[in-house]
C-alpha cells in the first residue's frame, strides 16, 4: 500500500479518485516487477499478449491491461451502472455525500466535545462484572439485523497455511460448484496456483469467479515485496483465468467508486469459507490474518449472498436483481449444530455497524479486538466510555500497515485509547485480521473498523454466541497475539503529518 500512496503522480486524476476512496481496504505491499509467465503453454502466451523478454512484456502487456481496465472501469462506472444499475448506483451517491456530511457532523462533535468530557474524569479500575445477557443480546440483534439466525458449526483457519491448504483440498474434492467472491484475486505466485487448479476443475464443476473491479485495476499492477525475483506471470489473471476453460469470471461495479470488500468462498452448497484473505500472497505468507470454515444450514445463506452479487454483476444488473432478490433461503436451524448470524455493511445498511455498537455497549466484561485499520470515531468514543465503565477493553494493531497514511492515522487513535485506560498492543509486523469478542459474542469476517467497511462497502462477517466456539477464538488468536505483541504504555509522539492523516482516514475512509 505505501507504494500506492508514493506513485500518486504516474496516474491519472481518474485513477487518483479510485485509489484515494476505496483501495485502501485490503491491498498488497507492493513493489513493481518484471516477470511475466514463460512456463505458459506457447499458444496461451500468445493469445494474451506475452513477448519473449519479461522486460517488454511489463511495459507492452501488463501496463497495457491495467490502462484498458481502468478506461473501461471508467466507463462502466460513470455510463453503464446509471442505466443497468440505478437503484445502485443511487444509494452509493447517498453512501459517499449524506454519509460523508453527517458523518463530518458526528465526528467533529466527537472529537471536540464528548471525547473531551470523558477525559475530564479519571480513568476507574477494572470491575470485572458479570458478562452481558446473551439471550438478551440475542433477542437485541434481532431487531438490530436484517437476517434471521441461521445455524452451523465453525472452525477457525489462523494464517495463510492453514486456510491455503484448506482451500486447496476443497477445490480438489469439489464435485458440483466453487463460487469465490473476493475483493482481490491477485497477479503472483499464490494466485496463479490457485488458478491452475480452478481452470483443471472447471472440466468437470461449475466455478464462477467474483472480484471488486477497482481492487482488480491496482492488484494488476502491484506486487508483494516478498515476490520471487523471478516468478514468472501472465499479464491479465483473468484472461488467464478464462482463456480455454469453463471458469466463469465477473468483475463487481463501483458505482460511484463503492466497493464489494467480502470474502465468501462456497463449494458444494455445503462449505463456506469466510473472513479477511484474498487470493494472494501476502495472505497466504507475509501477514497474519483469519479464515472461518463454515459448514451447516448457515451455508446456504452465505451462498445466497454470493448469487446475489453474481446476479448483480450481470448485464442486466439491478433489474437481474429485483427479479431473484425473493428467492432468499429460509434459516434453519440443523438440531446438530449452533446459532450463527449473517452480519453485513451495505450502502444502506449498516447493520454491520449497529451491532457492534450496541454490543460495545452491552458489554461488562470484556472487549477484545483486533484490525488493522481503526479510524472510526464513534467506535473510539464507544470504547472508550465502556473502559470507563470498568470494562477490560484491548485493541491489538499492527506494529507496520500496508499504507503509511494509515498507519499515521492509527497511532492518533493509540493515544486517544491510552488516555481512556485502553490496552493497546502492537502485533509484530502486519495483522490483516478483522475479529472482535464482546463478552460471549464473537464478530468477525472481512470488515474494518473504518467508515467504508463499516458504512459503505458490501462486507461479510459472521456473528455467534456459542460458548465453545468464541473460547476457541480467544484460545486460537486473541491469547496469542496479546502475548507476541508488545504492549503500549505511553503516548506516541504525533506531528502535524499525524493530524492530517487521521483527517484524510476520517473523511475516505
Amino acid at each position: 500500500m505505501s507504494y500506492i500512496f508514493a506513485s500518486l503522480p504516474r496516474f491519472t486524476g481518474l485513477s487518483f479518485t479510485l485509489l484515494l476512496t476505496l483501495f485502501v481496504g485490503c491491498s498488497s505491499t507492493t513493489t513493481p516487477t518484471l516477470s511475466v509467465s514463460a512456463n505458459l503453454p506457447e499458444e496461451l502466451n500468445r493469445q494474451l499478449g506475452y513477448l519473449d523478454d519479461p522486460d517488454q512484456v511489463d511495459r507492452s502487456s501488463r501496463s497495457s491491461t491495467t490502462i484498458e481496465s481502468s478506461a473501461g472501469l471508467a466507463g462502466k462506472t460513470l455510463l453503464v451502472d446509471p442505466l443497468v444499475r440505478p437503484v445502485s448506483t443511487i444509494k452509493a451517491l447517498y453512501a459517499v455525500t449524506l454519509k460523508s456530511l453527517t458523518g463530518y457532523v458526528e465526528r467533529s462533535f466527537i472529537q471536540q466535545v464528548r471525547l473531551p468530557s470523558l477525559e475530564n474524569k479519571p480513568v476507574p479500575p477494572l470491575t470485572l462484572a458479570a458478562p452481558m445477557d446473551i439471550v438478551a443480546w440475542e433477542q437485541e440483534l434481532d431487531g438490530l439485523v436484517s437476517r434471521s439466525v441461521s445455524s452451523g458449526e465453525i472452525q477457525f483457519l489462523v494464517d495463510g497455511e492453514a486456510y491455503f491448504d484448506r482451500l486447496t483440498r476443497a477445490i480438489d474434492t469439489a464435485e458440483e460448484s466453487i463460487d469465490i467472491r473476493t475483493y482481490i484475486f491477485d497477479n503472483d505466485d499464490v494466485a496463479l496456483e490457485i488458478a491452475d487448479l480452478l481452470r483443471e476443475k472447471s472440466d468437470d464443476v461449475d466455478v464462477r469467479i467474483l472480484v471488486d473491479g477497482l481492487a482488480d485495476l491496482f492488484a494488476a499492477r502491484l506486487d508483494s515485496d516478498s515476490l520471487p525475483a523471478d516468478t514468472q506471470l501472465p499479464a491479465s489473471m483473468p484472461r488467464y483465468l478464462t482463456y480455454e476453460s469453463k471458469v466463469r469470471f465477473r468483475k463487481q461495479s463501483n458505482p460511484w467508486f463503492t466497493g464489494d470488500h467480502a470474502k465468501i468462498t462456497v463449494i458444494d452448497d455445503d462449505l463456506a469459507f469466510v473472513g479477511g484473505m484474498n487470493i494472494g500472497r501476502e495472505y497466504r505468507h507475509d501477514w497474519h490474518d483469519l479464515m472461518m470454515e463454515v459448514r451447516g444450514p448457515v451455508v446456504s445463506q452465505l451462498q445466497y449472498e454470493f448469487d446475489q452479487s453474481w446476479t448483480k454483476s450481470s448485464l442486466l444488473g439491478d433489474f437481474a436483481w429485483f427479479a431473484s432478490v425473493f428467492d432468499r433461503p429460509q434459516a434453519e436451524d440443523s438440531g446438530q449444530s449452533y446459532p450463527i448470524r449473517i452480519l453485513s455493511t451495505s450502502v444502506h445498511n449498516s447493520e454491520l455497524y449497529r451491532a457492534q455498537v450496541a454490543a460495545i455497549r452491552r458489554a461488562r466484561h470484556h472487549i477484545f479486538i483486533e484490525n488493522t485499520y481503526f479510524s472510526d470515531d464513534r467506535i473510539l468514543l464507544e470504547l472508550a466510555a465502556a473502559r470507563r465503565r470498568g470494562v477490560d477493553v484491548r485493541v491489538v494493531l499492527a506494529s507496520k500497515g500496508d499504507s503509511g497514511m494509515l498507519d499515521l492515522s492509527n497511532q492518533t487513535a493509540i493515544n486517544t485509547m491510552l488516555r481512556n485506560g485502553i490496552r493497546v498492543f502492537r502485533y509484530p509486523g502486519m495483522t490483516h485480521v478483522k475479529a472482535a469478542v464482546y463478552d460471549g459474542w464473537a464478530c468477525l469476517g472481512s470488515a474494518n473498523f473504518d467508515k467504508m467497511s463499516l458504512q459503505v462497502n458490501n462486507e461479510i462477517n459472521l456473528g455467534t454466541s456459542h460458548p465453545a466456539t468464541v473460547e476457541k477464538l480467544l484460545e486460537q488468536l486473541f491469547y496469542p497475539d496479546f502475548e507476541k505483541s508488545e504492549e503500549l504504555f505511553d503516548a506516541l509522539p504525533l506531528g502535524t503529518r499525524h493530524h492530517v492523516a487521521e483527517w484524510i482516514a476520517d473523511g475516505f475512509y
